[in-house]
């Protein structure tokens, strides 16, 4: 079992019950957002391992599942799948941030290079000197 398979379990537990996701977020005053992270199995956009423990026994009383089956599942899919360190979070996080404006400085070279074309083409009349 993996975390998206947890979540799977988690939230067809839930839907035998006939409650929505939104249900549980305002019982157990879990983000609607962390919610629908927990049930899809999407580790990254969850907090630490403290607090998911805990999100986890809240949402498995609020659906009236047995915390401590709810825990014992996601313990066997956390020895799993070994968690990032700290220091490995931040390095992803800096990682993604310089794809980010990578991304964003080459929208706005072919932006600058498209107007460029399209002044030397004729199509578009050449900026006024200043």
């Amino acid at each position: 079992m993996d975390h998206v398979e947890f979540g799977k379990y988690l939230s067809q537990q839930r839907e035998l019950r006939g409650m929505s996701r939104d249900e549980v977020s305002r019982v157990t005053k879990i983000s609607p957002s962390l919610i629908a992270a927990l049930e899809e199995g999407q580790v990254e956009r969850l907090p630490t391992r403290v607090f998911v423990v805990n999100y986890i026994r809240s949402y498995a009383t609020v659906i009236g599942l047995a915390p401590e089956d709810a825990l014992l599942r996601y313990e066997e899919v956390s020895k799993a799948t070994p968690e990032l360190s700290p220091v490995a979070l931040e390095r992803e996080r800096r990682r993604r941030a310089w794809v980010v404006l990578a991304v964003l400085l080459l929208l706005v070279l072919l932006g600058v290079g498209a107007y460029v074309a399209l002044v030397v083409n004729g199509k578009m009349p050449a900026p006024l000197p200043g």
